[in-house]
């Protein structure tokens, strides 16, 4: 609902300061998705929101040093996920970054 809501561009009072999180989700698929860009496109919608687990993978590290230092030591895994509402499947988010690898 919330990834279709953004890519809609969905007002919805208190829950637009919410979806305004996802746009950077959105900016980041258009750069690379050839497909029709469109909340009934289920390919990507599915982007969207995988693209959207990755950047807020990317706040926490931004946001607790803490966090991050004990994942630079090994000594915690940050690992993203995505649950689908339709089939209620979890999927696992691979994620790469600063070397550092996500399996």
């Amino acid at each position: 609902g919330a990834v279709k809501s953004t890519i809609d561009d969905v007002k919805l009072g208190n829950i637009t300061e919410m979806l305004t999180k996802i746009k950077p989700a959105v900016a980041m698929t258009n750069k690379t998705f050839t497909g029709e860009k469109s909340s009934k496109n289920k390919q990507y919608v599915h982007d969207v929101a995988v693209n959207n687990v990755k950047n807020t993978i990317e706040e926490i590290r931004k946001r607790s040093p803490y966090i991050k230092e004990k994942e630079d030591k090994g000594e915690i895994k940050i690992v993203g996920a995505y649950y689908s509402l339709k089939d209620a499947k979890i999927e696992r988010i691979n994620y790469k970054v600063d070397g550092l690898s996500e399996n």
